[in-house]
């Protein structure tokens, strides 16, 4: 496996597939071609079908910007190699003098066709939770310490600028209210839940209040374009911040052990990321958020400190249960039903945090096969449902 480093992107959003990833092949590209006087992108798959309302054409151009630079939208071919497919060329004086085709893998990732050597190398030797949790049992050690054995010390580094990004994404989306972008009319809410209390408030009504409140600033933020932590991609960016600051709030937490949570959570995440995929027009919204679920339920593990296999369990629970979930962007835009989906998982996260706490003795299926599961839910899924926005919501809503 590879670093965490890779699965904890900053940037801006809405979109870590649909804008991270061909912004970033993009300055590639043209790091490769100074003298272009003309470039060409042609878009396929779930990029063509769904990149105006993921503001992949903008991004584009901005980072290939001031040279002229023609978007194609290809919707018709289908033989690819993964759903997320684009070839850039590159033109001087009318003569094509560069080409390169990207996939975008998904949480911001590519991958160069033809080009192996461009890969980042592999960090971890394991690929498994199983072989994971044997090598922890057998050091006595706990999964942050399996992330610094093999990152080095200067990853926690990584996780506070990761952290830091994660509680500001937090306070900025909290702090504006208004429509967002893009034409749906969409109201930011973050704001009002968490500003108004209910008159007779449990302390259920309100953990879930707060919990959703920071979840929807976070994942308003990447609806705005607004910069964020792809935990594990940009759509489902809400939902490991919102648990974590929430707990750390209420629990008194302190950041090096808000850290120690993130590296736990990046063990998982990237686990799914090798053996599955985090990619929404790969596997659907299973990928997205039922992965920023998992993460996050492994993480609120560690915080508590639960043992290795405790930890397994509330992560096996939070992925079970978003299996098959559709990616069915309204308009193509990470707003609905993305944003409320925020939300719910971070509240499913807690519920699986609280499951793993009394009933890990009596479980029968592990996190490596649901996993596994997921990842052939996903590529059975109807193309309709793996973010083109030509099935569920996107179709019937008007």
């Amino acid at each position: 496996m590879k670093s965490i480093r890779e699965l904890y992107l900053i940037g801006r959003g809405p979109s870590s597939s649909h804008t991270m990833g061909p912004a970033k092949a993009a300055a590639l590209f043209r790091a490769e071609q100074p003298e272009a006087d003309r470039f060409c992108v042609v878009l396929y798959g779930s990029l063509a079908l769904t990149g105006k309302g993921h503001l992949t054409d903008q991004a584009l151009k901005e980072t290939l910007a001031p040279v002229e630079t023609d978007i194609v939208f290809d919707t018709e071919t289908t033989d690819l190699p993964h759903p997320n497919t684009m070839d850039l060329f590159a033109y001087q004086q009318g003569k094509q003098t560069g080409f390169l085709r990207v996939l975008s893998t998904g949480g911001g990732a590519i991958t160069l066709v033809g080009r192996p050597e461009a890969d980042t190398p592999e960090i971890y030797p394991e690929h498994s939770y199983a072989e994971i949790a044997a090598w922890c049992k057998s050091h006595n050690a706990r999964l942050p310490d399996y992330v610094e054995y093999h990152e080095g010390t200067a990853i926690w580094d990584e996780l506070y600028r990761v952290w830091e990004v994660m509680k500001r994404s937090i306070v900025n989306g909290l702090s504006v209210s208004g429509e967002l972008p893009g034409g749906l009319h969409v109201e930011r809410k973050a704001q009002f839940l968490h500003e108004q209390r209910h008159i007779d408030e449990s302390a259920a009504t309100r953990e879930n209040r707060l919990v959703c409140s920071y979840a929807f600033a976070v994942a308003e933020e990447n609806a705005s374009g607004g910069q964020i932590v792809t935990a594990p991609t940009c759509g489902a960016c809400g939902v490991l911040p919102s648990a974590l600051r929430y707990m750390q709030e209420q629990k008194g937490f302190s950041d090096e052990q808000v850290l120690r949570a993130l590296a736990a959570a990046g063990v998982v995440g990237n686990l799914i990321k090798t053996n599955a995929s985090i990619s929404g027009a790969q596997c659907g919204c299973q990928a997205e958020i039922g992965s920023a679920c998992s993460m996050t339920a492994a993480a609120l593990g560690e915080l508590f400190e639960m043992g290795i296999d405790q930890i397994e369990y509330a992560a096996e629970v939070a992925m079970e249960h978003h299996l098959g979930l559709t990616c069915d962007p309204i308009g193509g835009l990470v707003q609905i039903p993305c944003i409320e989906r925020n939300a719910v998982a971070a509240m499913r996260a807690i519920n699986a945090l609280s499951l793993a706490n009394f009933l890990t003795s009596t479980r029968k299926i592990s996190f490596d096969l649901v996993v596994k599961t997921m990842y052939e839910t996903g590529r059975d899924l109807s193309r309709r449902y793996r973010e083109t926005a030509e099935g569920g919501l996107a179709k019937n809503y008007n």
